[in-house]
C-alpha cells in the first residue's frame, strides 16, 4: 500500500477520565459541592498517558506552519479513508492494508489539530462500521482472524480520540451507529480470552465515556440501546484494565442522569464497586470512587445504599490514597455521608476520618483542599466530632485556609470554623491559634464567606461567660506570654462590658495590650490599638449625637439683655481699647477667677476699670456671653483661643463646649497640635477624644515617620484612659469622639 509515512504519529491509547467536583455557593453559608461530569482528556493528556503506557515519546508535528504538509496531510487523511471504505465494499481488498488505514487514522487522530481534518473527510462513518469487522468469522489455521482485535481496536482509539475535541463529533459517531456496535463490543467478552480482545472491550468502553461526556441525549441512548448491563458485568472482569475503563464508563453515563443511576443500582454493581474501592491500584479505586460519587450526587436513597453495602470504611481509607483526584473524591464522599440529615458522622468519626482529613489540609492540590474543608464542615455539626476536630490541630489548620484567595476554598473553611465555635470547649483553642484575628481580618473573596465569619464571631462572643471566661482568665495568668497576649486581644473584642474592669484591671489584661503597643511590629500594634479602641468603645458606650456638654448650671444668669450693658454696671473691662460693661453678682457666680479677683485681696476688687491684656475682644466678648447667657455658638476659628480663655477663668462648662467643638476637628495631621492643646490646657476631654482617634486610625497613622515615637509617648494616657472608663459606670461617659 503506498501511503507516505511522514504522516504517521506514535501509537496512542484513549484513556479514562476523572471527575473534578466544585463548590458553588449558596446561601445562607454552607457551600454545597457539586460533582462535575466526567471529563474528557483531549489530546495533549491522552498524549501523556501514551508515554506513561508504552514508554514512547509523543511527538507532535505542526502541519498547519507550512502549506505543502498540510496539503500533504489531507491527501494522507483522504488515502486511508479510501482504504477503509474500500475493504467494506471489496470482498477480497487486502486486509493488511486496511488495518494499517485504520492505525494511521488512529495514530493521526492523537494531535488536536487533525481531528478536524479526519472528520470533515469522513472518516467516522467508516471507522464506526470497522466495529463490527467484516473478517470476524474468518478463519486461519484454526484461529479467527478476529483474535487480533487491531482493526476493531484502532477504530475504537481513533473515535474515542475524536469524541473528545467537540460535542458535534459525539453526536456524528453517535447517528453513524456506533452505540450498538460498541454494545456489542462489550458483550465479547467470552468469544476469545486474550490480551488483544481484552484491549478491544476496554475501548469500546472508552468509546462510551466519550461520547456520553456532557451528554444528556447520549446518555440516555446508552441506557436505551443496552449499553449498561454489559458495562455492570465488566465490572467483575478478570482484567483489571477493563473493570477500570468499565467503572469509568458507569461514571460518566451516571453523571446528573437519574435513570441511569437507577439502572446501575437496580444491576447490583455497588457491591462490586465497592470492592474496587480496596483495589491497590490507584488507577481502579480511583475510578471506583468517582463512580460511587456519581451515583450518590443527589441521590440521597442510592447514598443509604452506598453506605450498607459497605462503602463507608473504604472510603475513609482512600483518605490516604497516594491519588490526590481519589483523596478528592473520598472527601467530597465524607462530606455527602455526613449531610445534616444523616446520622453516621459520629460513626466516620469513629471510623478513623478526622485525623487524615486534617492532615489533608495541608495538601498542595486546591481542590483536595476545598473538597477536605467541606467534609469537615459537615462532620463540624456534631457536638462530639466539634471536640475531636479541634482536638487533632483542625482549628489553626482551617484558620490558614482563609488566606487562601479562591473563594470555595475560604467558604468552606470559613463554613467549617463556624460549625466548630458553636461548642464552648472550642473558644479557648480559638484565641489561642490566633483565631480572632484572623476572623477579623475580612480578606474574604465572597459576601456569603464574611456573613459566615460575622456569626462565628458572634457565635465566639455569646461564649465568653461563666466557665469559659473562667478558663481564658486562668489561662491569662498561668500560660506563656503569647498566648496571654491573645486572649487580652479576643477577650477585648468579644468580652461584655461589664467584664471589662476583671479581666483588664483586676487581671492585668490591659497591661498585655500596651505592652504590645509599646514593643511589638507594626502588625501587632494595629492589633493592640483596635483591641484598645473596642474595649473604650464598649465601656463609654454612648453615642456621638449625646456627646456635645450641656449648658452649665450656675445660679444666675443675667440675661442676653445685660451683656455689655452699663446699665447697673460695677466694674468694666478694657480689651483691645475697647470698654465692655459688666456685673460682678454675674462674674463671680459663675467663676473662681473672678471671685477671688473681686472677693479677695487682689487690686481689682476696688478698680472701676479692669484690663485684659491677653484675650482678643471677640474672645472676651464671646466669653462673657456665654456667663451671661449659658449659651454660645462656638466658630470652628475661635474654639482653640476660647478654651485657653475659659482655661484661664476655669469656666469648665465654656471649656467642655470648646473641646468638643475642636475635637470635631480631629484628623490624621492635626494630631501632634491637638495633644499638644490638650496638654498644655489640661482639656482632658480633648486629650481622651484624641487617645481615641489615635487608636482607631492606627493604621493610617503608623505610615507618619513621627508617629513611632509619638505612640509610645502617649501610652500612659491610653493607661489612663481605658483605667478611668473600664472603673466607672459604663453608660456615665465623657468622653469625645
Amino acid at each position: 500500500m503506498i501511503i507516505s509515512k511522514l504522516f504517521k504519529a506514535p501509537p496512542k491509547f484513549a484513556v479514562r477520565s476523572s471527575t473534578v467536583p466544585v463548590i458553588s455557593n449558596q446561601p445562607p453559608m454552607e457551600s454545597h459541592p457539586k460533582r462535575q461530569r466526567t471529563t474528557r482528556l483531549a489530546g495533549r493528556n491522552l498524549k501523556r498517558k501514551l508515554c506513561q503506557d508504552t514508554g514512547v515519546s509523543a511527538v507532535v508535528t505542526k502541519f498547519t506552519e507550512i502549506d505543502d504538509e498540510n496539503t500533504g496531510l489531507v491527501a494522507a487523511i483522504r488515502s486511508h479513508i479510501e482504504v477503509l471504505n474500500s475493504g467494506l465494499s471489496d470482498p477480497d481488498f487486502d486486509r493488511d492494508d486496511v488495518e494499517e488505514a485504520a492505525a494511521d487514522i488512529s495514530d493521526l487522530a492523537q494531535i488536536d489539530e487533525n481531528v478536524e481534518m479526519i472528520v470533515e473527510n469522513g472518516a467516522i462513518p467508516a471507522l464506526v462500521r470497522y466495529l463490527g469487522s467484516p473478517w470476524s468469522s474468518e478463519i486461519d489455521d484454526n484461529v479467527p482472524k478476529s483474535c487480533e482485535h487491531k482493526l476493531e481496536k484502532d477504530c475504537a482509539i481513533a473515535l474515542g480520540l475524536i469524541a473528545a475535541i467537540q460535542p458535534g463529533y459525539q453526536q456524528l459517531i453517535v447517528d453513524a451507529g456506533a452505540i450498538g456496535l460498541t454494545v456489542k463490543l462489550l458483550k465479547r467478552r467470552g468469544s476469545c480470552v486474550c490480551m488483544a480482545s481484552n484491549a478491544v472491550i476496554r475501548r469500546a468502553a472508552d468509546i462510551i465515556t466519550n461520547i456520553a461526556h456532557d451528554n444528556p441525549r447520549i446518555k440516555t441512548n446508552i441506557r436505551d440501546e443496552g449499553g449498561i448491563p454489559p458495562l455492570v458485568e465488566l465490572l467483575n472482569f478478570p482484567d483489571f484494565k477493563v473493570q477500570r475503563a468499565a467503572a469509568g464508563a458507569l461514571r460518566t453515563v451516571s453523571f446528573r442522569n437519574d435513570e441511569n443511576k437507577i439502572k446501575i443500582v437496580e444491576l447490583n454493581a455497588l457491591p462490586t464497586l465497592v470492592l474496587m474501592l480496596q483495589s491497590d491500584d490507584p488507577s481502579v479505586h480511583g475510578e471506583a470512587i468517582g463512580a460511587i460519587g456519581n451515583l450518590v450526587h443527589s441521590s440521597p436513597d442510592i447514598k443509604k445504599e452506598v453506605i450498607r453495602a459497605g462503602a463507608l470504611q473504604p472510603v475513609i481509607g482512600l483518605l490516604s490514597s497516594t491519588c490526590l483526584e481519589t483523596q478528592r473524591e473520598a472527601a467530597l464522599l465524607i462530606g455527602q455521608f455526613a449531610a445534616p440529615d444523616s446520622d453516621c458522622k459520629v460513626h466516620i468519626a469513629q471510623r478513623g476520618a478526622i485525623t487524615p482529613l486534617i492532615k489533608m489540609l495541608q495538601s498542595s492540590d486546591e481542590q483536595v483542599v476545598e473538597m477536605t474543608a467541606f467534609a469537615l464542615g459537615r462532620l463540624a455539626q456534631d457536638t462530639q466530632n466539634q471536640a475531636g476536630i479541634a482536638h487533632r490541630g483542625g482549628i489553626g489548620a482551617l484558620l490558614n485556609l482563609l488566606d487562601v484567595k479562591t473563594g470555595s476554598v475560604q467558604h468552606n473553611a470559613a463554613f467549617a470554623l463556624y460549625g466548630l465555635a458553636d461548642n464552648e470547649e472550642n473558644v479557648a483553642e480559638f484565641i489561642k491559634a490566633a483565631g480572632i484575628q484572623k476572623l477579623q481580618e475580612d480578606n474574604f473573596t465572597v459576601q456569603p464567606t464574611k456573613d459566615c465569619v460575622v456569626r462565628t464571631l458572634k457565635r465566639l462572643q455569646n461564649k465568653i461567660n461563666g466557665p469559659v471566661l473562667n478558663q481564658l482568665l486562668y489561662l491569662m495568668k498561668t500560660t506563656e506570654k503569647t498566648i496571654q497576649i491573645r486572649i487580652a486581644l479576643a477577650l477585648a473584642h468579644l468580652c461584655d462590658p461589664k467584664d471589662g474592669k476583671l479581666i483588664f484591671i483586676d487581671n492585668n489584661g490591659v497591661e498585655f495590650l500596651l505592652e504590645l503597643l509599646h514593643f511589638s511590629s507594626i502588625k501587632q500594634q494595629r492589633y493592640s490599638s483596635s483591641a484598645l479602641y473596642e474595649l473604650a468603645k464598649k465601656a463609654t458606650s454612648f453615642a456621638p449625637e449625646d456627646s456635645a456638654p450641656s449648658s452649665p448650671t450656675q445660679q444666675v444668669f443675667l440675661g442676653e439683655q445685660f451683656v455689655n450693658n452699663p446699665t447697673l454696671s460695677d466694674v468694666t473691662f478694657l480689651i483691645d481699647g475697647k470698654q465692655f460693661y459688666a456685673h460682678k453678682i454675674c462674674l463671680v457666680a459663675s467663676s473662681d477667677i473672678f471671685r477671688a479677683m473681686f472677693d479677695g485681696l487682689y487690686k481689682e476688687r476696688n478698680a472701676q476699670n479692669v484690663e485684659i491684656p491677653n484675650i482678643r475682644w471677640e474672645v472676651f466678648e464671646l466669653m462673657m456671653r456665654y456667663i451671661y447667657t449659658g449659651r454660645i455658638n462656638i466658630t470652628k476659628h475661635l474654639a482653640k483661643d476660647l478654651l485657653v480663655a475659659a482655661d484661664q477663668y476655669l469656666l469648665q462648662g465654656l471649656k467642655r463646649q470648646c473641646e468638643y467643638i475642636i475635637a470635631q476637628d480631629i484628623c490624621l495631621d492635626k494630631i501632634p497640635d491637638m495633644y499638644e492643646l490638650a496638654y498644655t490646657f489640661n482639656a482632658s476631654a480633648l486629650r481622651r477624644a484624641c487617645t481615641l482617634f489615635v487608636l482607631e486610625h492606627f493604621t493610617k497613622l503608623s505610615s507618619q515617620l513621627w508617629f513611632a515615637q509619638y505612640i509610645k509617648l502617649i501610652i500612659p494616657e491610653i493607661r489612663s484612659f481605658i483605667t478611668e472608663v473600664l472603673t466607672r459606670p459604663v453608660q456615665a461617659s465623657t468622653t469625645l469622639v
